[in-house]
């Protein structure tokens, strides 16, 4: 009767437990990727401040490394133009639902007390290329800003 208990509690508790994150993607994602495109209804119409750090035209050519084993990350903008110098370090996960969340750590500062990020959608994801997507609010209608990646 005690064993029927015990691996009674034991099925309830592996049933009960769902993963926090999709490693299947997030491994697929590890690496160095280029930022290559950036697509959003309205065109040139509309003006997306990307991750509120510069327009998000600023953002084609942008180099990302992704690291799956402790979810870290690194983002380089290429100064030019009206585009900002922009580097930084980052935090990821990968949702099982296809959310992909980050926020940026600063040097010295630990990522538990950081309190702001971004939440965007993993899409059409393949060994060399994958898109995030953000859902954005222009002139009252909700649209998706698309960033195209492709693996180095």
């Amino acid at each position: 009767m005690k064993k029927l208990i015990v691996l009674g509690a034991m099925a309830l508790f592996v049933v009960s437990c769902k993963p926090t994150m999709d490693s299947k993607s997030q491994v697929g994602i590890k690496g160095n990727w280029t930022l290559t495109n950036v697509k959003h209804i309205g065109g040139e119409f509309v003006k997306i401040n990307s991750f509120n750090i510069a327009d998000s035209k600023c953002f084609i050519g942008s180099q990302w490394n992704f690291v799956s084993n402790n979810n870290s990350g690194s983002l380089s903008l290429n100064a030019g133009g009206d585009c900002p110098q922009f580097d930084s370090k980052f935090k990821w996960t990968i949702a099982p639902s296809g959310e992909f969340s980050f926020k940026f750590v600063d040097q010295g500062e630990k990522a538990k007390h950081v309190t702001t990020g971004y939440a965007l959608r993993v899409a059409n994801q393949t060994e060399s290329s994958f898109q995030l997507v953000d859902k954005i609010n222009a002139g009252g209608q909700s649209s998706d800003v698309i960033y195209q990646f492709q693996r180095n």
